[in-house]
């Protein structure tokens, strides 16, 4: 049966995550209602990855499977007449032979944007750190996170994820062109439940000197989420890329 991809951008802040909940809005159940009104069927869309309450995406992509082959121009535009103005598919396409939008995936790249000063206009895509933190004793502890670990002192303690290891190969963070404004960057092959947003909260409270840096080692050989820090508040964190290998990445990169 043919299988479509889509690349989806979402503000997350009117949902209670990607995955279908009873009785509250996701973004899932949003494309799937969108879906069977056009397709007149009601298929399951499957993302990269699940991304929690309040999260947004820049660069989330999820597959669907129909019956029988479609209008993809068509279907892009009718999508997108229909879904909430915070969901907006930003690409429709057949997918190559093979292609799953969660386990053909190879590497997921999220950002968590923070600012150092009061904002109006961006403040439901940027969390608000008083006083300003030293970044760069947070880079200094964020260096100990890469590499392969198990996470488990950075996840979910209700997460019904079993294997906790993960593989990050970037974690860093990055000032940007307006003076306060902080982002930090972490690419991995998988993330656990929860798992960016509690890096997030224990690297402010080494910038805010609560911890030394060199104490992420023992956090992460504890394997205990009582030892990390309080997870940095959703509406920080974006989902900006998820990457996949050849034949399946094609033209699908966003930085």
């Amino acid at each position: 049966m043919p299988t479509y991809r889509m690349l989806i951008e979402y503000d997350g802040t009117t949902f209670h995550g990607w995955q279908v909940q009873p009785g509250r809005p996701t973004v899932q159940e949003a494309l799937e209602d969108a879906l069977e009104i056009v397709l007149r069927v009601r298929p399951s869309v499957v993302g990269s990855g699940r991304t929690d309450a309040g999260v947004h995406a820049r660069g989330q992509v999820a597959h669907f499977v129909t019956e029988h082959p479609v209008d993809t121009y068509r279907l892009f535009r009718s999508l997108n007449g229909i879904l909430p103005s915070q969901i907006a598919v930003l690409r429709l396409e057949s997918a190559p032979e093979g292609f799953h939008a969660r386990y053909s995936a190879r590497l997921r790249r999220y950002h968590y944007y923070v600012s150092t000063t009061p904002r109006a206009i961006d403040r439901h895509v940027r969390s608000l750190v008083l006083p300003a933190p030293d970044f760069g004793a947070m880079n200094e502890a964020a260096a100990y996170l890469i590499g392969t670990h198990d996470f488990d002192a950075f996840c979910r303690v209700q997460s019904e994820t079993t294997n906790r290891v993960c593989t990050i190969s970037h974690a860093t963070w990055v000032a940007e062109e307006r003076e306060g404004d902080w982002r930090f960057e972490i690419v991995a092959d998988r993330f656990l439940h929860g798992m960016v947003r509690a890096i997030v909260g224990t690297l402010i409270e080494v910038g805010h000197g609560k911890r030394l840096p060199d104490d992420l080692p023992r956090i992460i050989a504890s394997r205990d989420r009582r030892q990390a820090g309080a997870a940095a508040p959703a509406h920080g964190l974006v989902l900006e890329h998820v990457s996949y290998e050849e034949p399946h990445q094609e033209v699908w990169y966003r930085r």
